[in-house]
């Protein structure tokens, strides 16, 4: 089969390569893949830092592919072979107390698809049945633009403890994850907020936008008296982090969903304790909550953007061209 294999760091050890095709053990499934996304532990993974530096090479890439079960190993229903499904790419253990308790995104032994073992960058890819997911109703793209980015919110939005009513702020609004968060916010009835480098011509009706400009200067785009219940960040910005929580009212809850840009984060700790408020990183998500994201988008609640596409042929132009595209989901059609 063809598979985007990565056999050295960098984009020049990054091939359209002949491999086999992998056999689904016990408990796994085999997918023919149609699609899958292009994403930030992709580049972490071609540039062996951060998450990426986990994966042994070579390595096939991608985390989020979309297919049909075509063959079930040992312990699998025979009768999930004809499937439609998208794969989540955290692979919880199964065994942990986390687990146990449904708790999967907190899961200490999870591995992840595209890093721990090889991606769905290819025409074929084998994964636990557990987390390849039933996507029936869904086109390939809109499950593979899904499956990993509006979980992840959805599980930020339960972290934090957002309710109807509540004032809400959502920065880093201006990309995929922000813009799922803003619709999702607006499902919840939030009174929602959403901080941008740049205006926001398609902001759902009823949100207010902040344009914080290049430097993302949020304390200066607030108003006097803005106060928030709850912020979610997914700007990746260790400093636009800290100006939210110094907006966060009495009590105030937070969640963050990136540190990528920068990551040493400053508090007033002082004003942190006394108001009573929270913070909780969260990096993945619970099965429940990918059951839930998939849901909405069914629902037309979240309608996920898809941007530019690319054949798997041009895989390395779309890791190349991945930090400069149009909004949107960037898919690599593999069918």
């Amino acid at each position: 089969m063809r598979a985007a294999l990565l056999q050295a760091h960098g984009l020049d050890g990054l091939d359209v390569a002949h491999v086999d095709v992998p056999e689904p053990g016990a408990g796994e499934v085999l997918i023919r893949v149609e699609s899958v996304g292009v994403n930030q532990l992709d580049l972490n993974v071609i540039a062996g830092h951060g998450p990426g530096a986990a994966a042994k090479l070579p390595r096939v890439l991608g985390i989020d592919p979309a297919g049909v079960i075509v063959a079930v190993g040992d312990g699998v229903p025979e009768q999930r072979v004809g499937q439609h499904v998208v794969v989540k790419p955290n692979i919880p253990c199964g065994r942990c107390a986390a687990c146990a308790e449904g708790r999967e995104s907190t899961c200490p032994a999870q591995r992840v698809v595209g890093v721990h073992r090889d991606g769905g960058a290819a025409e074929f890819v084998v994964v636990p049945s557990a987390v390849a997911f039933d996507r029936a109703g869904l086109a390939a793209e809109v499950a593979t633009a899904t499956v990993h980015s509006l979980p992840i919110v959805v599980n930020a939005f339960d972290a934090a403890g957002v309710r109807a009513g509540d004032r809400l702020l959502v920065t880093g609004a201006g990309g995929v994850l922000g813009r799922a968060a803003l619709e999702y916010a607006v499902h919840v009835g939030a009174d929602v907020t959403a901080a941008t480098r740049h205006p926001l011509d398609d902001a759902p009706d009823g949100v207010r936008v902040l344009v914080t400009g290049a430097g993302a200067d949020l304390a200066g785009a607030l108003a006097p008296g803005d106060r928030f219940d709850a912020v979610v960040d997914v700007s990746g910005s260790a400093a636009l982090l800290g100006q939210a929580i110094a907006a966060l009212g009495w009590g105030g809850r937070a969640a963050f969903c990136a540190a990528s840009v920068d990551t040493r984060l400053s508090i007033d700790a002082r004003e942190f304790y006394l108001a009573r408020k929270r913070l909780v990183g969260v990096a993945s998500a619970d099965l429940d909550q990918v059951r839930r994201a998939l849901d909405l988008v069914r629902a037309g609640a979240v309608s996920p953007r898809i941007g530019a596409r690319y054949p798997l042929d041009d895989v390395r132009r779309a890791y190349r061209e991945f930090p400069t595209t149009t909004p949107g989901k960037v898919i690599i059609d593999v069918r």
